[in-house]
């Protein structure tokens, strides 16, 4: 008889089968709203963002696949015109007006401590969290790995549940870090804008590399 970990995981196996044999592939609509069509934007309608969205965003970001399934990535979302106040100075100037007219601004970060989380994220290692513990080096590059990963499923997600979004480089991390993250094991990685696009604000689609300018098989 199996026990409750071993009936788990073969459950998850039968569900992973059942699904591979689906042979599902993106649809072009879905393509063309996550990648093809999907344009970075500048400028935002005057219109809200609800709670309920930027929840049902997470909970489509947090499925993306990371190593030992670390979830470092950490989410302030700027929305009142005071946390707007205490983000502006960190930003530099002409990415300011961008955060000042988006409905939402996420800063998201990456946890340093992130492997306290392992024991329950990732039980079939029971002492995953002890490569990083005493190791500030592998945790801050697991850390910011895998928070990036996630920050791009953010960005994904986002898009997925009717939102346009804008990244942003442009500001101080350290000024961030101190405003918001303070005292704490956080550290900001970059900022998205998240709200419904004012598409008067873009230009020309910018170029990409070819397949065979990047791409070498072996």
């Amino acid at each position: 008889m199996l026990d409750n970990t071993e009936a788990l995981d073969q459950a998850a196996r039968e569900t992973a089968a059942t699904f591979q044999a689906r042979e599902l592939t993106a649809h072009p609509t879905t393509l063309e709203l996550l990648f093809t069509e999907a344009r970075t934007h500048y400028g935002w309608q005057d219109r809200d963002v609800s709670e309920d969205t930027l929840k049902a965003l997470y909970e489509i970001a947090k499925m993306g696949p990371t190593s030992m399934n670390q979830q470092p990535m950490r989410v302030i979302f700027i929305r009142s015109d005071e946390a707007k106040d205490r983000l502006e100075p960190c930003l530099f100037e002409a990415n300011r007006p961008k955060m000042r007219t988006a409905p939402v601004t996420a800063i998201l970060a990456y946890d340093l401590n992130f492997w306290e989380e392992l024991p329950t994220l990732f039980p079939p290692n029971k002492n995953a969290q002890e490569i990083f513990k005493n190791n500030a080096t592998a945790a801050q590059v697991n850390a910011f790995r895998n928070g990036t990963l996630q920050g791009a499923y953010f960005m994904l997600a986002a898009r997925a549940v009717g939102l346009d979004v804008g990244a942003m480089s442009g500001f101080d991390n350290k000024k961030v870090d101190e405003e918001f993250f303070h005292g704490t094991s956080l550290k900001s990685n970059f900022l998205v804008n998240l709200g419904y696009a004012d598409t008067s604000k873009i230009f020309r689609r910018l170029p990409r590399l070819s397949f065979d300018q990047v791409c070498e098989t072996l």
